[in-house]
């Protein structure tokens, strides 16, 4: 089979040229060097590659010969970065890997041939290699068949695979989600059988194939494969605990919590950013937990669901070692998501502070999903749509007409007293009682008198 390389036009086309051009070198100096992996998959899929990836029968220290500068970083796995037209690429030996003691990465390496070293790798489509100057695909292992098929296969027996690196499960169930493919019988039944083993990868890796998946648009696929093989249950076990939790059906009537969740992520467009998918993920975490029933009616309540949700999501993301500016405004989103029932009650300069945080458009993303995934009712979503496109053409928070340092000329002095006032002339300017500087200094005067200055000292 065949792949066209069109003419240089983007980034994908500026690493694919580097990387034939350090193939090109060392197949001058006597050495065999082809694309591998990744790369080649997506190219035979017609999809681009995120990176460029070469294998080669070159030593390191060959390589290092021909590239100086080149970074040996991995040079104990045959592993050396080159670096050539401000383009990094991997440049690695062919080689077959000794025993797996760590459940993660070989003890040992044997530098060797094509064909073994397309037998060390996890899955026949990423056992694949093209020779650009040739433009012909060299496999070893049936990857083309198992890509034609739609169909995500362990190299050699499954088991093995899985036991030497316990994340090729975690990558298996990406690999599927991302390219729609389905997984071969004795690959799931090992990854079903070996899912405990997943604990002993590092929680950073996990994390970073779970959200590869999530951000998915077939990141459904990716959730049921997860809670079906038994992963989530390792690393993510409060999603299993929403599993039977009972909601009112006058409310929910597509079922328990975990229906619901997953009705959710199904409804989230293609594109999303991480805090809305978690935030989907985990902002009914807390129903199990306050879950009650009315004595009388028998009507379910979550009450304080959201507060402590907000608190728990919180502990779960720290405890996967999500970055702060994803953690934050997760946390804020399920600690809101309940404030969308009440918005339009809300008076104008409550809801304009409420549509002006940076999160806004995630919560607001997740309300709508929210509805859509229960009763259905998208009044307060529409109101709030609405709302934004009367808004649109200026500033949902407009600059104060009034500031701290104009209080402050005044005779005021820096405390609680002066926020608290700044915040009530914000207030009064949002509902357009207060339109200029010269209003606002006129409120003051007639109803916050300057505070005597042992009051101001006390606070």
């Amino acid at each position: 089979m065949n792949i066209e390389l069109c003419p240089l036009h983007n980034e994908h086309d500026r690493m694919r040229s580097t990387a034939i051009q350090i193939i090109e070198k060392l197949t001058q100096a006597g050495h065999k060097a082809l694309l591998a992996g990744g790369c080649v998959r997506d190219m035979l899929l017609g999809r681009e590659a995120k990176d460029f990836d070469v294998a080669t029968s070159a030593t390191p220290e060959q390589v290092v010969k021909l590239f100086p500068g080149a970074q040996t970083v991995g040079a104990h796995f045959g592993v050396v970065i080159v670096r050539l037209n401000h383009v990094h690429v991997e440049v690695a030996t062919f080689r077959s890997d000794g025993s797996y003691s760590d459940g993660r990465r070989p003890d040992s390496v044997t530098y060797s041939t094509p064909e073994l070293d397309a037998q060390r790798r996890d899955f026949t489509i990423n056992g694949l290699f093209f020779d650009p100057l040739t433009e012909q695909v060299i496999d070893y292992v049936g990857g083309q068949v198992d890509l034609r098929m739609g169909l995500l296969r362990a190299i050699g027996v499954a088991k093995d695979r899985f036991e030497e690196d316990h994340l090729r499960m975690l990558r298996a169930v990406r690999f599927a989600t991302v390219l729609g493919f389905d997984i071969e019988h004795a690959t799931w039944e090992s990854i079903c059988g070996l899912a405990p083993k997943i604990k002993s990868v590092s929680i950073e890796r996990i994390r970073e194939e779970f959200v590869k998946t999530m951000l998915s648009p077939n990141r459904v696929r990716g959730f049921d494969l997860l809670v079906n093989s038994g992963l989530m249950e390792q690393f993510l076990p409060e999603i299993l605990v929403l599993q039977g939790c009972e909601q009112p059906p006058q409310f929910h009537p597509e079922g328990d919590v975990f229906i619901h969740t997953r009705l959710m992520l199904s409804l989230l467009p293609a594109e999303v950013s991480l805090p809305l998918v978690m935030s989907v993920l985990l902002h009914d975490i807390s129903k199990p937990a306050t879950q009650t029933r009315d004595a009388d009616t028998g009507r379910i309540r979550f009450n304080g669901h959201d507060k402590l949700g907000a608190e728990k999501t919180g502990e779960i993301m720290r405890r996967m070692k999500f970055p702060n500016d994803v953690i934050e405004p997760t946390v804020i989103a399920v600690e809101n998501h309940m404030v969308f029932k009440d918005v339009k009650k809300m008076r104008t300069a409550k809801l304009r502070r409420f549509m002006a945080r940076p999160s806004f458009d995630d919560e607001l993303a997740l309300h709508r999903v929210d509805c859509l995934g229960s009763n259905g009712w998208l009044d307060n979503y529409e109101f709030l749509l609405a709302k934004r496109e009367e808004l649109a053409n200026e500033p949902m928070l407009p600059p104060r007409i009034i500031t701290g340092a104009d209080l402050i000329a005044q005779g005021w002095h820096a405390g609680k007293a002066l926020g608290k006032l700044l915040t009530t002339l914000q207030t009064l300017q949002l509902e357009g009682t207060l339109k200029t500087k010269e209003e606002a200094l006129a409120w003051v005067a007639q109803h916050a008198p300057v505070p005597d200055v042992f009051d101001a000292v006390e606070e």
